[in-house]
């Protein structure tokens, strides 16, 4: 492993059951990138990144509707801000997809969790689920100086997950931000499209497992 594979990270966004095909706000896709980030990246390589996180939504249960989050009990949601209940705290529909797969031996993985009574979108509104910290504080405390981005929903959790990475690049706490485009999948086609076009405006680098 070179010294820079060594500052390099790898994001994974809400890969959750609640998010994939059988959830409660299935995302068309959401199952084969779990298992394309398995196969392409997991398995592909593993020399690639010495930090592994992943997020989860991790709301909490109705009574709460978690700032809005979720719609209310008779309402329909709108699918824009407010949405059915997903990923309550504990529950089946907040784990991760069985077929990602995240272990490899010697790279540490932080888990970070998010929208515990609250609207977040982005994982760098969360914080680890050991430690209780948040993920831009992680980073510098691993080192990381550059990090690539995939997972679950473009034009929501990934998008704004990214969108706050950039952040730190302009800060110049991150060098680089990358979103590998054949691992994300998106609530939509042309708002996945336009969020994949606003994060390579801000100074993301799309690119693709192909090209690693």
């Amino acid at each position: 492993m070179t010294q820079t594979q060594a500052r390099r990270g790898l994001l994974i966004v809400d890969v959750q059951r609640d998010f994939c095909e059988g959830g409660a706000l299935a995302v068309t896709g959401g199952a084969q990138v779990a298992r394309d980030i398995s196969t392409k990246i997991m398995a592909a390589h593993q020399d690639r990144y010495s930090r592994i996180y992943v997020s989860q939504d991790w709301h909490d249960p109705l009574p709460s509707l978690n700032g809005g989050h979720f719609a209310a009990p008779g309402t329909d949601p709108d699918y824009v801000t407010t949405w059915p209940v997903h990923c309550v705290s504990g529950t089946e529909g907040s784990q991760l997809h069985p077929e990602l797969v995240l272990g490899w031996e010697g790279t540490p993985i932080k888990v970070i969790r998010k929208g515990q009574g609250r609207p977040d979108y982005s994982a760098f509104q969360g914080r680890t689920a050991r430690g209780n910290a948040p993920l831009s504080y992680q980073l510098g405390v691993d080192q990381i100086e550059a990090l690539d981005v995939v997972g679950i929903a473009t034009d929501y959790c990934v998008k704004e997950s990214a969108l706050h990475a950039l952040g730190l690049v302009r800060s110049q706490r991150l060098a680089q931000v990358r979103v590998i485009t054949d691992l994300v999948a998106g609530v939509a086609l042309q708002s996945s499209q336009d969020a994949l076009a606003q994060l390579e405006q801000q100074g993301a680098v799309l690119t693709t497992t192909a090209l690693l």
